[in-house]
This record gives C-alpha cells, sequence and structure tokens, in this order.
C-alpha cells in the first residue's frame, strides 16, 4: 500500500504515529485508502457519467485501509508484547485524522515531539 511512517512516540500508555498512504492501486482514480472513500465532491466524481458504477458500502470484512493497517500492527504488537507481558491488551478504540495539507502535518507532526515533555502535565 505504499506506507511511509512519518513522526511517531511511544509513550507510558499510549502512542502517536503518523502514517503516510502514498499512491498505489487501492487509492487510484480519486479514492482515499485511508477510508476507501471519495476524496472528489459527488458532482466532479468520474462515476456520475455513470451513476450506476457508484461503488456501494458493503458489511464485510475491510481490506486495504487505515482500519486493516491499524489491526495487523495491533496483532503483531500484541504477539510480541504478550511475550514480554502476558497481560498486555490495547483500548478498544484508536483516533485517526486525516491531514490534507503542509500546515495540518507540520502543526501534527510538532504535537508528537512534544507529547513527551508535556507528559507530565
Amino acid at each position: 500500500m505504499n506506507l511511509t511512517m512519518g513522526e511517531f512516540v511511544v509513550m507510558p500508555d499510549h502512542f502517536h504515529a503518523i502514517i503516510g498512504i502514498g499512491k498505489n492501486p487501492y487509492n487510484a482514480n480519486g479514492r482515499d485508502a485511508m477510508h476507501c472513500v471519495s476524496t472528489q465532491p459527488d458532482d466532479q466524481h468520474p462515476s456520475m457519467e455513470n451513476p450506476k458504477s457508484i461503488p456501494k458500502n458493503k458489511f464485510a470484512p475491510q481490506t486495504k485501509n487505515l482500519g486493516s493497517i491499524i489491526r495487523g500492527f495491533k496483532a503483531e504488537v500484541t504477539k510480541n508484547a504478550r511475550m514480554i507481558n502476558p497481560d498486555f491488551g490495547w483500548q478498544t478504540r484508536y483516533n485517526d485524522h486525516i491531514i490534507r495539507n503542509e500546515k495540518g502535518f507540520k502543526k501534527i507532526s510538532q504535537y508528537i515531539k512534544d507529547n513527551p515533555k508535556n507528559w507530565k502535565e
């Protein structure tokens, strides 16, 4: 999926990371691999020329999106962490945010860098 890792920090009870999802076969044609949804306004989406080609939501196992990336990461960390601490467990949720521009990228990168020194507060 052409993934890159940006800033990250591991904290005592959580971590922050920037995951970059680059161009790949799953986000071609104006689709966002983060959530497998269109990144174009509805009236400009290529499928509007042929409305029957608009993909329908399917409630099935999701692959090739942010959720599948997080699941794979958590599975591997869990396997290794339980070798050290058999009681290791994750929170049931995570927070994601799509970074859409350079300003947002810099702001979130700085937040991650500053998180350890702000931990005591």
